[in-house]
């Protein structure tokens, strides 16, 4: 009889942890109607301050379309996958999000040419780079978490940019030569989104399209603000996309479960 009132209190607790949030620690996830979102990447992600980032979009015009939305944004300048391994639980797991959203790749590719001692080799490998971006996705799938992988966006020279990296394996006489290697890491993410068939906004190929063009004569630094990073026109692109992917699959939320720059301060304006 003891035993039985024991595991009658012991279920008592854990429906009310679980009503609560708290049950797996961290912050409690979102509550009724109310939807999750954690964006976890770079300084493209992050804030950026008076740009209006494609998080900023979301917290705006997603409760317009009925889809409340508690919108976080987990990005942090200079950040590679393996830098956004290391915060993984702390700012994406704890969190208990419903949706994340997740966009590294401009400081994986990176091949430091600008060294005293010139690197050969991106910061992360491209095999490196895969595997972290499949950890992320699995775990999150583990705790049946949407997830939408976003395509890093394509760069463009600009003076301060092709001081410092306009030399091999970069094209400094190719309008598109700075992409000689992040190419082949948005390539990466498309498969990792197949292989785990997980939503993909193709921020890369959509951006290229845009600048191919010719008809609008537009380009892709109408996207940019530096060259690098997406100004309040791409941020918007970007938000639409995403509105786009999480309207068609609305998501429900479920009781259960710094500003910087993407490559080294010293060259970038």
């Amino acid at each position: 009889m003891v035993k039985k009132y024991a595991l009658q209190i012991l279920i008592a607790i854990a429906t009310v942890v679980c009503g609560t949030g708290f049950l797996f620690g961290g912050e409690p996830r979102s509550e009724g109607n109310m939807i999750k979102l954690v964006a976890f990447g770079d300084s493209t992600t992050a804030p950026r301050g008076s740009l209006q980032v494609y998080v900023d979009c979301l917290k705006r015009d997603l409760p317009k379309m009925g889809i409340e939305i508690d919108a976080i944004n987990a990005g942090v300048g200079g950040n590679s996958t393996e830098d956004g391994r290391v915060r993984f639980a702390k700012d994406v797991l704890d969190r208990q999000p419903d949706i994340v959203v997740i966009q590294f790749g401009i400081n994986d590719a990176a091949v430091d040419v600008w060294k005293t001692t010139p690197a050969t080799e991106p910061r992360v490998t491209s095999n490196r780079y895969t595997s972290n971006l499949e950890y992320f996705v699995d775990k999150l799938q583990g705790r049946k978490c949407k997830v939408i992988l976003m395509t890093p966006n394509p760069m463009r020279w600009n003076p301060t940019m092709k001081k410092a990296y306009g030399k091999p394996p970069y094209r400094p006489s190719d309008p598109d030569g700075f992409n000689v290697i992040l190419k082949n890491y948005a390539d990466c993410m498309r498969g990792v989104a197949k292989r785990k068939e997980v939503a993909l906004v193709d921020v890369y190929a959509i951006f290229q399209a845009y600048g191919q063009n010719n008809n609008k004569g537009q380009t892709i630094d109408d996207l940019l603000l530096d060259g690098m990073h997406p100004n309040d026109k791409g941020h918007r692109l970007e938000a639409d996309l995403l509105i786009k992917e999480i309207s068609r699959n609305k998501v429900t939320a479920t009781a259960h479960q710094g500003q910087g720059d993407a490559l080294p301060a010293s060259t970038t304006p």
